[in-house]
């Protein structure tokens, strides 16, 4: 990056910062040191073992972070770790003041950025999260919780998730009412990981925004976890959002070919293959030795968003690396410290100051705030949904 380009980034991050939308710091404390934060103090550089911290996310721009309160969908006691996550979240708020700020609305995110601080929001991803219950949905949302991802990696018995077989066919009727229920409380519905299916059927329900927390373009990289363009030609519409995902696997097709070998190595090791032990990095490290890994870089992920722009628009645009939980990351944008590299790529490929600002913060307010005052016509119509997954899809086995 040059200086001029350097010197613009730093100018306009310092007005309009990153709003990241989806990191899993708090599931790295939790496989690296079982949630000892002094034994990863974030207000030192971890750059051995995280790929986040204060230091890095301050050299990043970053002003407001959904942290991913994120447990496996194969997790024994979902609820029960879910809530584990979310108690990660408050002690990293409540043991950084100076640095972080818990935010629950738009207006908090824009009072942490007055304050300078990092307004912290909390993403739960997959739908599993809530044991098909609304109840413990809202006790989510009463907690801090303002997305859910319907599904992680696996179907749930209401929605069809981007890899697995196909079982529901996207939504079934609990489905549609979790997405009516997460409308009425303000809680954004995020359809990463979800199938085409799924994201059709969510916008056929919701009537607020939804977002994509962190997927790219399907037409620039096959993925599954990729969002295809007639998802994202419905995005004006729905005032929603997707916000570009910087995992490799899932923006450069011959990355796409290797992690599928990379898993298998893994699985034949014994580990999962999301796994990011010291252990099972070791497996990682000695299959990449024998077989060296394709590399993406900041031009791949920016290659996403100019096709994402052509389809969506830029008002429907943002970012979610999704730090902490991946193996890998694109040259370039290796930790939190690498969104100005991204800009500076935009910038040189023509994305306008305004454009930039719309990527970075202004969306992602506009988007929740939307939500919230769908939410508040809603709640003035209508209260809590009683509907239980039995009464609407029959036996759930």
């Amino acid at each position: 990056m040059n200086a001029a380009a350097r010197d613009r980034v730093r100018e306009l991050l310092a007005e309009f910062p990153v709003v990241d939308g989806h990191n899993d710091l708090p599931w790295a404390l939790r496989e690296q040191v079982r949630y000892d934060l002094g034994a990863r103090d974030i207000a030192v550089r971890q750059d051995a073992h995280l790929h986040t911290d204060l230091p890095r996310l301050r050299e990043g721009g970053v002003g407001a972070q959904y942290w991913s309160v994120y447990v496996r969908s194969d997790q024994p006691d979902a609820v029960p770790a879910t809530l584990e996550q979310i108690d990660c979240v408050r002690q990293l708020i409540d043991r950084h003041p100076g640095a972080l700020r818990a935010a629950f609305t738009a207006a908090d995110m824009e009072a942490a950025r007055g304050e300078g601080r990092i307004a912290s929001l909390m993403g739960a991803e997959g739908g599993h999260s809530i044991a098909n219950s609304l109840g413990t949905l809202r006790g989510l949302y009463a907690l801090g919780v303002r997305y859910m991802t319907l599904t992680h990696n696996d179907n749930i018995a209401w929605a069809d998730s981007a890899t697995d077989v196909p079982n529901v066919g996207g939504l079934t009727a609990f489905g549609r009412e979790v997405v009516r229920e997460m409308n009425r409380l303000g809680m954004l519905v995020d359809l990463s990981h979800v199938a085409p299916t799924t994201m059709r059927a969510a916008l056929d329900t919701s009537s607020a925004p939804v977002i994509f927390s962190h997927s790219s373009s399907r037409a620039v990289c096959d993925h599954p976890r990729n969002i295809p363009d007639d998802v994202l030609e419905r995005l004006p519409a729905n005032g929603g959002m997707a916000m570009v995902t910087f995992v490799p696997k899932f923006v450069l097709q011959a990355a796409v070919d290797w992690t599928a070998a990379a898993d298998d190595n893994m699985r034949a090791h014994g580990f999962h293959h999301l796994a990011t032990t010291p252990e099972a990095m070791a497996v990682h490290r000695a299959f990449e030795a024998a077989h060296p890994r394709p590399v993406a870089t900041v031009a791949t992920v920016a290659d996403h968003l100019d096709h994402m722009r052509e389809v969506a628009g830029v008002d429907h645009l943002g970012i979610g690396g999704d730090y902490d939980g991946t193996a890998f990351t694109p040259d370039g944008l290796s930790d939190v410290s690498g969104y100005p590299n991204l800009l500076a790529e935009l910038l040189d490929r023509g994305w306008s100051r305004t454009d930039l600002a719309k990527l970075t913060w202004q969306n992602a307010v506009r988007v929740l705030g939307a939500a919230e005052d769908v939410a508040r016509g809603i709640q003035g119509t209508r209260g809590p949904s009683s509907a239980r997954i039995e009464d609407l899809d029959g036996v759930v086995g």
